[in-house]
């Protein structure tokens, strides 16, 4: 692989010994976790019953403390980390295997269609520091977006109204 090519650059030498797990604000209590997980994997993740209704789906959202609009269509593959931090609009289209990693807040406007493989993702570690420290920055998707298939939505994003995000080429 010649340098244009390579996506590798350096980092401090990481000490994982010292991390420190994060303590997110706001995420609800340990058991209901544990019983989100479950029910993200059987369904929404399975691709049998990912075959639900998509409104079924969205109440299931909603119990979890979700803001969900009218209108949600979920797609087979569908994974959600923390849906006490989802807001969602009305007629908003979750394709396959899409992956909202959310540690804090991500809300897609109404109108929006977030295709198959994208990557929404909240949170990540700070390689500059030897103790691989965890950040989150909440995420904004504006009314009218399309994020087309593969492409990825980074922490802090805040993405205007009416616009395609595509992967790079």
């Amino acid at each position: 692989m010649n340098k244009k090519e390579s996506s590798y650059r350096s980092i401090v030498p990481l000490d994982l010994g010292q991390y420190i797990k994060p303590v997110i604000p706001g995420a609800p209590a340990f058991l209901i976790r544990a019983v989100w997980y479950l029910t993200n994997v059987l369904l929404f993740k399975n691709a049998i019953l990912g075959l639900v209704p998509s409104s079924l789906q969205a109440k299931v959202l909603r119990l979890f403390g979700a803001h969900i609009g009218k209108g949600l269509v979920c797609r087979p593959g569908l994974s959600i980390k923390s849906p006490w931090f989802l807001e969602v609009g009305d007629d908003v289209w979750l394709g396959e295997n899409v992956w909202i990693d959310n540690l804090c807040s991500v809300r897609i406007g109404s109108n929006c269609c977030i295709s198959q493989g994208v990557y929404i993702f909240t949170g990540n570690h700070d390689w500059s520091k030897p103790t691989f420290d965890y950040f989150s920055n909440p995420i904004a998707i504006g009314e009218g977006v399309w994020v087309a298939a593969f492409a990825t939505v980074y922490p802090g994003d805040d993405i205007p109204p009416h616009v395609v995000v595509q992967t790079q080429r």
